[in-house]
């Protein structure tokens, strides 16, 4: 049941404030550096198709559950989770604490991108090419720890001025620039060409290709298995799903809105924004550096990408400051979302106010945003992980992606699959009303697949078994 005792809970003005809030949580450094590397990995259109199978069935389920169990119960996280069935409120305690994990090296990654904008604003990016550069940076005592407390503030600032004044005010600012820029930044890197030392000249039209046209070689069933993995992985990163965020970005969700259509709105709005993201990407990174070019994670953004708009020359360092403006934007709504998520759960839980849960939770997030930036010079130390080698922000990242996500997403998806039963969900979805086109589906995915296809998630993350 809704709790009647939260009439006066922040709420997002209407449908277009929730939709650019949640898509805008959606949209961040996950879909900017990631999406593009995996697509370049796994086949390009071959991954984008199985990543687009898998968003309107296993990422809409997901999605669909968390927004209407955080609408229906008007609680944070910590507390919905509790009311819908008190053996499971573990799961509210997991999903708080994935948010707590990243927020401190979300924001020093955000620290990072400030860095390189200020670098391009200056005029200076073409320092950034220089060998070791990146490296060199990460590695200083006290520089990273400032960008990071520059980027930290103005994600708190915008928590602490509430939902609607706040987070929906600054998602509606931002969100339309993201899209203007990103589709800007697309279209110029199709005209891009370049002929390398050996004669050899790529263009952008050759890198969409490399992007979009789905690549079979060498695909055997344990390949396809492993890209079926990643695009799964890739989706918790896309909608921000199993880390509490849509939870309590539902709960301020007017009964009047929509869930379906908004969820469609959402899924729409991040898919558009991660392919067009590998469109800014793939083609400049080909045309100017092959295949080969292409990286994981910060590699992409901080090194290879940076000796491409040097190569542009004076163009560059204007193309170069564009995107890393888009990069900002979007690190900037997403560790938003990322802090609301345990804000909105301190408040719920604690009955503290808005204000003394951002001073606390801010308070945390520098002391472990600090030890993150630590983790590179003072506190460096090697872990082996099922990953990888790891240091403080691998060990983090591990913990709350690999772990503690995919335990929350397969909890949720037993509570409501097979506890609370799917029309827990559907009553809240079809709410004054309102048509649920896809609850069949939805019964089917929630019950059935999503759970399996977690397991083999968890399975692949801890190592046991490699696809």
């Amino acid at each position: 049941m809704t709790d009647t005792n939260t009439q006066d809970r922040s709420s997002f003005s209407g449908h277009l404030g929730f939709i650019l809030a949640s898509a805008g949580s959606a949209v961040g450094l996950g879909n900017i550096w990631r999406f593009p590397y995996l697509a370049a990995k796994d086949g390009g259109g071959l991954f984008i198709v199985i990543y687009l199978i898998l968003a309107v069935t296993f990422g809409f389920a997901l999605l669909t559950t968390e927004i209407a169990i955080g609408r229906k119960t008007r609680k944070g996280p910590l507390s919905a989770y509790k009311r819908i069935d008190k053996r499971f409120s573990f799961i509210g305690i997991l999903a708080c604490l994935v948010p707590i994990i990243i927020l401190p090296y979300y924001c020093t990654i955000g620290g990072w991108v400030l860095k390189y904008l200020s670098m391009y604003v200056t005029g200076n990016g073409a320092k950034t090419v220089a060998e070791g550069f990146f490296g060199g940076y990460i590695s200083k005592l006290y520089e990273p720890i400032i960008w990071f407390v520059i980027f930290f503030a103005l994600t708190a600032a915008a928590i602490i001025s509430g939902v609607e004044k706040g987070i929906e005010k600054v998602s509606k600012i931002l969100m339309p620039i993201l899209v203007v820029m990103v589709i800007g930044i697309s279209l110029f890197s199709l005209t891009l060409s370049h002929t390398d030392a050996n004669g050899v000249t790529r263009t952008g039209l050759q890198g969409l290709k490399v992007y979009v046209v789905p690549s079979f070689e060498g695909i055997t069933v344990s390949k396809f298995l492993s890209v079926v993995m990643d695009a799964m992985g890739q989706l918790f990163f896309s909608i921000s799903v199993a880390m509490g965020i849509m939870v309590a970005y539902g709960s301020y969700a007017k009964p009047e809105v929509n869930l379906e259509k908004s969820i469609n709105h959402i899924e729409i709005f991040d898919t558009a924004i991660a392919f067009l993201a590998g469109l800014m990407i793939i083609p400049a990174v080909y045309a100017f550096a092959g295949k080969e070019g292409m990286s994981a994670g910060p590699g992409l953004i901080f090194v290879n990408l940076p000796k491409v708009f040097n190569s542009m020359g004076t163009l560059g360092l204007f193309i170069g400051a564009v995107f890393f403006i888009i990069v900002a934007v979007a690190a900037v709504t997403s560790s938003i979302s990322v802090m609301e998520a345990i804000v909105s759960s301190a408040i719920d839980h604690f009955k503290w106010s808005r204000l003394r849960s951002s001073i606390y939770v801010s308070i945390y997030t520098f002391i472990f945003g600090v030890i993150v930036c630590l983790g590179y010079n003072k506190l460096y130390f090697e872990l082996h992980l099922p990953t990888g080698t790891a240091q403080v922000l691998d060990l983090m990242d591990y913990i709350s992606n690999s772990v503690f996500m995919p335990l929350v997403a397969l909890s949720t998806s037993i509570l409501i699959g097979w506890i609370a039963k799917p029309e827990y969900i559907i009553d809240e979805v079809t709410l004054g009303g309102v048509k649920f086109s896809r609850a069949a589906l939805y019964k089917v995915m929630i019950k059935y697949i999503v759970p399996i296809m977690l397991v083999c998630l968890l399975i692949n993350s801890a190592g046991i078994i490699k696809f």
